[in-house]
């Protein structure tokens, strides 16, 4: 299967993502990137979309040891430039607390950095958590490299609302985790789901926080924005052939095995494994 084999770099990516900054991101000005490697010689490279709060970073990161690919999240560039205090760290917290989508040249800027950061150590291929969210992105990315898969995560407002509201993220480790029991019942067409809660161990459990951007007000905007958004972005891959979406059926234990199945990667992680 092609989605498993390696990637060569695609070191001309970064210079393509600066070259995009210096004129407004517009695609219809620059070249499209001509030196794209046969699928056949190079590992995943994958997008995850999703609502904020459905679980693309989780299972995009499984799925990153899984295959030996670097995840790359834009919610992750974003907030370690917040904690950064650099220029951009005022105008950044502006943004998130209001709930509003990041500008596309500020996110293909940290972006660039990312790759350029991860070139100089060897990475190869990659899965795209957050990226692209726009029409414009979309177009910007098809010109820099080949995308093979989109996965786009779906479950329903309800349960994201409350997913959102649960997250806490240890002071300490930085690692996540989320209080909220949920247990839908199944009503209007709409499956019932349960998930249980990503408790902390207990050298975590006196230092939880909660995101700031996580209130009710802010996530129901976040969502609404996203909704507005992802459509065209959604019809692009979908034309294209590539987009795969996935409804989760519940928690990660039963969302898990099903997305590797659909994935056709439900026997690679018993093979793996087994050659651990």
């Amino acid at each position: 299967m092609a989605a498993i084999t390696r990637l060569a770099k695609p070191s001309s990516s970064i210079s393509y993502l600066r070259r995009c900054l210096s004129t407004s991101i517009s695609s219809e000005t620059n070249p499209l990137f001509s030196s794209r490697k046969d699928p056949k010689d190079r590992n995943v490279q994958w997008v995850f979309l999703g609502c904020p709060g459905v679980g693309k970073g989780t299972y995009a990161s499984r799925l990153c040891n899984l295959l030996g690919v670097p995840h790359i999240a834009t919610g992750d560039l974003v907030r370690e430039e917040l904690a950064s205090s650099g220029p951009l760290s005022q105008q950044l917290s502006e943004i998130v607390n209001q709930g509003k989508l990041v500008s596309d040249q500020i996110i293909i800027n940290l972006l660039s950095k990312r790759l350029e950061a991860g070139e100089a150590k060897g990475e190869s291929g990659f899965i795209l958590d957050g990226f692209p969210r726009t029409i414009n992105q979309a177009e910007i990315l098809e010109g820099v490299t080949d995308i093979d898969l989109v996965v786009n995560l779906k479950l329903q407002e309800d349960v994201l609302l409350e997913k959102c509201l649960g997250r806490r993220i240890c002071s300490e480790c930085g690692k996540n985790f989320n209080l909220a029991s949920i247990n839908v019942k199944g009503e209007n067409g709409n499956p019932g789901i349960s998930m249980a809660p990503l408790l902390p161990p207990a050298h975590c459990t006196g230092k939880l926080i909660t995101r700031s951007d996580d209130t009710e007000a802010v996530v129901k905007e976040r969502l609404r924005v996203y909704s507005e958004k992802s459509q065209p972005v959604e019809e692009f891959y979908r034309s294209r052939g590539k987009l795969l979406e996935f409804d989760l059926p519940g928690g990660i234990p039963q969302s898990w095995p099903k997305l590797l199945e659909a994935l056709n990667l439900d026997d690679y992680e018993e093979k793996q494994s087994a050659a651990a």
